[in-house]
């Protein structure tokens, strides 16, 4: 049973930084693709990073280019998405995400708040 657990958001000013975490059991990551999505209010959901199950190709929304970075340790089966210079159009409800490459599947975590504000 795959279950996605995230941690590491809170509140910060904006040009600040944070680090997501996504625990994932039952998931392997050279089948599931893992990645991170974001909701913001009134808002549908959207891409902000993955990676293939290979780790070799990450793809990233051009809103978060050249500031934020996914990466996994496989060790720890564990996902992070580390923020920087964060504006107050990132705020969200960040999403960790596990898809099947074979059924095309996603599996979701329940979220944790990213709030970026003064």
């Amino acid at each position: 049973q795959v279950r996605l657990v995230e941690s590491g958001g809170g509140l910060v000013q904006p040009g600040g930084s944070l680090r997501l975490s996504c625990a994932a059991s039952g998931v392997a990551f050279t089948v599931h693709s893992m990645g991170w999505y974001r909701q913001a209010p009134g808002k549908e959901r959207e891409l902000v990073a993955t990676f293939t199950p290979s780790g070799g190709s990450t793809t990233y929304a051009d809103s978060v280019k050249g500031r934020f970075t996914v990466s996994r340790d496989n060790a720890k089966s564990t996902v992070y998405l580390q923020m920087n210079s964060l504006k107050p159009e990132d705020t969200a409800v960040y999403y960790c995400n596990a898809r099947n490459m074979w059924s095309n599947y996603d599996y979701w975590g329940r979220g944790t708040q990213v709030t970026v504000s003064s």
